[in-house]
């Protein structure tokens, strides 16, 4: 069983006081970790080298091909490293061993590349005035100290996520992974310091949200918070960025209520195999999952058989058995709120077509396993339709027109992901027009890429992770005017 320490200024240190937790299997039950338990204390001496670190200029200032270098030896360390990486995150995460091997750990040896790669790529931009008395140009500059708060359903990605572009861009680092699930992100310190990161540069932090994470958002000398979680939270951390001396960018990536659009003409097995990991992936536990399907009434009872059939043959048991499709939830309470909503769902009026409860049979006796569940409903007022359950619950409904699935799809409070399946190429680009939503999948479900910018509208968030629009969040912009006139001539007010 492993035991971390918090990683500042490339040491391992021990907690105030030695306080520790434990981080869990979701799956079995079993202790994975004992990690130490950041305190306000710890936070500040945290903040306090990446700020030190920055100022100095040792990271900021560094050449970007030195900065690009490091990465990419971090981002060889960690292929190194794949099948432990993975193995850890399906374990923290309770999560299928092939979900982690498939997604978790190469989009985070992505990120790790794609970002270093893109250090070399920040250029400035210059700006044409009128006459010629001024020479006008913008260029992009690190914040400062970053706060990187990521969350527990894909810890190592959207912790790398977070931190690659930040000190890709010559930032400098606190991350504080979830409680939940902290355990790969907390590895990054093993990765970092190996590849030969300056001290200071990136600290990472264990402990739970109310207190470590509320004194890394606060504290006065962090100038950027990232955060990916809950609409709550998401509101705390920018009510506690506005209070902070000097007010904090802030870049949100929150929860969502994805639709799902399936036209009479669209490709239906493609469709319905789409939809399965949209709303069963991480057992539903994923922001951008599609939680609504928008079924059009010619293709309702085919595709709802092919649906139901299929997500009854889902494999869910062993996460560490390659072949295991679905895992188990993030823990009982996660579960049991989940459940709660499926039955107040069906004593609302909705019908229960598949699934509504938790799975105790073995191997699934000793985690928080939940089936996969499918409500048919006839209203977007029930609370299973408009809250985010974050779990592997489906509704169902039906629709005649095209008018009627977009104003359904975007009567929502939130606005992350949404998706259209049809074979009419008119069809999809009206659609992606008019939801209003920051990514729109056309014929394809939740491909989400490190390449392309990533986030929503709404209350699903503010800003975008990955991509070079992505990039360009951990950096402000500063104009710089150079006059080239006449001494006598820069008298605009008569003076």
């Amino acid at each position: 069983m492993r035991q971390l320490k918090l990683f500042i200024e490339n040491k391992w240190v021990d907690a105030e006081g030695g306080a520790t937790f434990d981080s869990v299997n979701p799956a079995t039950g079993e202790k994975v970790a004992v990690l130490a338990k950041a305190s306000a204390g710890d936070v500040d001496k945290a903040v306090k080298v990446a700020k030190k670190a920055f100022d100095s200029g040792v990271w900021s200032r560094m050449d970007p091909d030195k900065r690009a270098n490091l990465m990419l030896k971090a981002a060889d360390i960690m292929r190194r490293r794949f099948e432990e990486l993975a193995e850890a995150e399906a374990r923290d995460a309770g999560k299928p061993i092939r979900e982690a091997r498939l997604v978790d750990i190469p989009y985070s040896i992505r990120a790790m590349e794609y970002f270093a790669n893109m250090a070399r790529e920040i250029k400035g931009e210059v700006i044409p005035l009128p006459g010629d008395q001024a020479f006008d140009w913008v260029s992009f500059e690190p914040y400062g100290v970053v706060a990187a708060i990521t969350p527990w359903n894909f810890p190592l990605h959207l912790a790398t996520r977070a931190i690659c572009p930040a000190i890709a861009t010559g930032n400098t680092v606190v991350a504080k992974a979830s409680s939940l699930a902290p355990v790969t992100p907390m590895l990054l310190g093993e990765i970092f310091l190996e590849a030969g990161f300056p001290p200071g540069v990136v600290n990472i932090l264990s402990g739970p949200g109310g207190t470590t994470g509320d004194a890394l958002a606060g504290h006065e000398d962090v100038r950027m918070i990232t955060f990916t979680g809950s609409v709550q939270i998401g509101r705390r951390v920018m009510e506690q960025a506005a209070q902070s001396p000097i007010i904090k960018k802030v870049l949100l990536e929150l929860g969502g209520k994805g639709p799902f659009i399936a036209e009479a003409d669209c490709d239906l097995d493609a469709a319905v195999n789409s939809l399965i990991p949209g709303f069963c992936l991480v057992e539903g536990q994923v922001c951008c999952a599609s939680t609504r399907l928008y079924l059009h009434n010619d293709i309702y009872d085919q595709f709802m058989e092919n649906l139901v059939r299929k997500v009854s043959s889902l494999r869910m048991g062993d996460i560490m058995d390659p072949e295991t499709q679905i895992g188990s939830m993030i823990g009982q309470k996660e579960l049991q709120s989940v459940d709660a909503y499926v039955k107040a769902a069906v004593d609302a009026g909705a019908k229960l077509v598949y699934g509504g409860e938790q799975v105790t049979t073995p191997p699934c006796d000793q985690g928080s396993f939940y089936q996969p569940t499918i409500l048919e409903v006839e209203s977007n007022d029930l609370a299973c339709v408009r809250e985010e359950i974050f779990g592997p619950v489906l509704t169902v409904m039906r629709y005649h027109s095209l008018d009627e699935a977009i104003a359904l799809a975007n009567d929502t409070e939130y606005g992350l992901g949404a998706t259209v399946w049809s074979s009419n190429p008119r069809t999809l680009f009206r659609a992606a027009k008019e939801i209003d939503a920051g990514m729109v999948w056309l014929n394809t479900n939740v491909m989400s890429k490190i390449e392309a910018p990533y986030g929503g509208n709404k209350n699903s968030g503010l800003g975008r992770e990955d991509g070079t629009i992505g990039l360009k969040e951990y950096v402000k912009a500063k104009n710089n005017v150079l006059y080239l006139g006449k001494p006598e001539d820069d008298n605009f007010y008569g003076f």
